[in-house]
């Protein structure tokens, strides 16, 4: 459930800062001359945003680990390790993973356990009662029991090498009524700290909505981003309402905003909220909506990840500017 944009993005990269200076009317719709923003608190040089139910500020970008860390070869996998290892030392926290994300889980947990950082970092992972996922991880849709949701806990709390899971997620909605109280019980003897669901489809977003008004818990992970805008309308405002902290994942829509901009200049507004890359834009469209806890790009290289978390630095766009920006975007 997070991005990997590949050629687009690279394309798009090489535009620079210096592209975004000077506007063409013909290229992009012309933009007010006097941008909107917030200057939201800074812990460590990244923004933060607590946790509703707790208190706990996360940064609001974090890192997702599908696709490209899910069966590395080996020349893949140093620059993985630099990744890891710098996360944490740029000020980054949230990593989310998934048993269903092939090795993601034993990828992962390996280089932490190699580089001995692992309580430098917040773990996301999740849990389903079906058979698929990477060696018996969990991550398939149904047909095993609580003994199936408990072997899963088990195999993530041996890859990472811990006592504890910061947040276990239900899989896609993948039978919450069984695996919320499981989720529960764990909590209450510490072996995950939060609990959450997650979906990337549309098609849920009902079913999400109504656990979320007859359920507790602490997080729910949703695909949001510039082309990607529904969860807008109803379900984050549910969980500012409910006290939920919310992940985002897909904000750069699988790669569809880098296509439809590449060869466009970045705004000029742009620096006005320290954008120097569309990624950043992007980034901070979506981090900035106030319900957003944490966005989890897809970051496989150190260049992304100095480029994602400087989407976490500076100033933000307010609501003003983020409709502006929806505008702009569709008209391009």
């Amino acid at each position: 459930m997070t991005d990997n944009v590949r050629f687009t993005r690279r394309s798009v990269l090489k535009l620079g800062v210096g592209a975004g200076v000077a506007l063409s009317l013909n290229r992009l719709p012309a933009f007010a001359a006097e941008p909107s923003f917030v200057v939201p608190p800074q812990v460590g040089g990244l923004i933060q945003r607590a946790i509703p139910s707790s208190g706990e500020r996360l940064p609001i970008v974090g890192m997702g680990t599908a696709r490209n860390y899910e069966n590395p070869i080996p020349e893949q996998v140093p620059p993985l390790r630099d990744v890891i290892r710098q996360f944490p030392e740029m000020g980054g926290r949230v990593l989310d993973t998934a048993p269903s994300y092939g090795r993601a889980e034993v990828v992962v947990g390996d280089l932490m356990k190699e580089l001995g950082n692992r309580e430098k970092y917040f773990i996301a992972t999740k849990v389903s009662l079906g058979g698929r996922g990477g060696g018996g991880g969990g991550g398939g849709g149904g047909g095993g029991g609580p003994e199936t949701a408990t072997a899963s806990l088990d195999r993530s709390l041996s890859r990472f090498g811990t006592d504890h899971i910061d947040l276990m997620q239900v899989w896609n909605l993948s039978q919450p009524d069984v695996l919320l109280p499981m989720l529960d019980e764990w909590k209450a003897a510490k072996k995950i700290r939060y609990t959450g669901v997650t979906t990337s489809s549309d098609q849920q977003y009902g079913q999400l909505e109504a656990l979320m008004l007859a359920r507790k818990f602490d997080f729910i992970q949703l695909d949001f981003a510039i082309d990607n805008r529904n969860v807008q309308d109803r379900l984050l405002p549910l969980a500012a309402e409910r006290g939920i902290a919310v992940l985002v994942n897909l904000p750069f829509g699988r790669g569809r905003p880098f296509q439809k901009v590449q060869g466009k200049p970045l705004p000029g507004w742009a620096t006005e909220i320290d954008c120097t890359d569309w990624s950043q834009v992007f980034l901070k469209y979506v981090v900035s909506h106030p319900a957003v806890t944490c966005a989890i790009p897809g970051t496989e290289k150190v260049d992304y990840l100095q480029l994602n978390l400087g989407a976490a630095r500076g100033r933000l766009p307010d609501a003003a500017l983020r409709k502006r920006i929806e505008t702009d975007f569709d008209a391009i």
